[in-house]
């Protein structure tokens, strides 16, 4: 089974709608969300059969017996992450700073200090005619990209037996952790870029960032005609840099008013829909180029 990666180098660039019309045209029987931190996939695709759901435990959090505990302020003292409060003598954890790094539990000289398992966020499998992998981070939570390898492991396993040739993933914006753990095992990325400034400057970043991967990568732009300038710019730098360049796509209220009804811009007749479908022959031809 293939995989194809959508990113983009900031938010807003209009990566998850692209991403939801590829599973469209694809006919896709596979596809997950690893923007954990805000996953909204789920917004644009149809929900027939209830999630399976399990909880996803991160580091752990601190735990501090009071009854133990000598308030010798060691624990205090050695935390990096000023996430362990004294209050009328006693030492207590705030689980929202606390990183579960275990250093309060090594420094601590009677065994006070303890971590516990901590829910760190949730995943969720839907399985009907299609896979549909997912999970949400819960706030406070530091272990997006463990999540995201969680998420394409989830997909991974619900799909092994099934004779499926393609998965789509959308993936996070930027390129921190989730996004670096959604490269690994790819075949392909697509990155969406806007033609703006700091469009074009966070394009250059995941592109950098992708080809450290060795993976096959080309380039559209969405919303290309809110500055013809930068777009044509984006081309040039495809060009000049030896990446396929898939298209363009306009800005189109139809899509938007697409989006908030839930569909994807497939599912309606406007200029975005049809020229995403042109990216995706394109982003195609690249993938299945030996």
């Amino acid at each position: 089974m293939k995989q194809l990666l959508i990113l983009s180098g900031k938010g807003g660039t209009g990566k998850t709608t692209v991403a939801s019309a590829f599973i469209q045209l694809a006919a896709a029987k596979a596809y997950a969300d690893c923007d954990v931190d805000a996953p909204n996939l789920h917004l644009v695709r149809p929900l027939a059969s209830p999630a399976k759901v399990a909880d996803y435990y991160g580091m752990g959090k601190a735990l501090i017996d009071e009854e133990t505990c000598i308030n010798c302020g060691s624990c205090r003292q050695h935390c990096r992450f000023e996430a362990i409060k004294e209050s009328d003598g006693k030492y207590e954890v705030d689980v929202f700073a606390c990183e579960g790094c275990g250093v309060c539990e090594a420094i601590c000289p009677v065994g006070a200090v303890v971590l516990q398992p901590d829910v760190a966020g949730e995943l969720r499998v839907y399985k009907d005619k299609d896979i549909f992998s997912t999970a949400r981070l819960k706030m406070g939570s530091g272990t997006s990209g463990k999540l995201v390898t969680e998420v394409k492991k989830q997909l991974k396993d619900e799909t092994e037996n099934l004779d499926i040739d393609l998965s789509v993933i959308d993936g996070s914006p930027g390129i921190g952790c989730p996004v670096i753990a959604s490269l690994s095992g790819v075949d392909m990325v697509l990155i969406v870029a806007e033609p703006s400034l700091s469009g074009i400057s966070d394009m250059e970043r995941i592109i950098k960032l992708a080809q450290g991967f060795s993976l096959k990568l080309a380039v559209c732009v969405n919303k290309y005609d809110t500055n013809p300038d930068l777009t044509h710019k984006i081309e040039a730098f495809c060009r000049e840099h030896g990446l396929p360049f898939a298209g363009k796509i306009p800005f189109d209220a139809k899509a938007l008013k697409a989006t908030n009804q839930g569909q994807s811009i497939i599912e309606v007749d406007c200029s975005a829909g049809r020229a995403v479908t042109e990216v995706y022959s394109n982003t195609m031809n690249v993938l299945n180029k030996e």
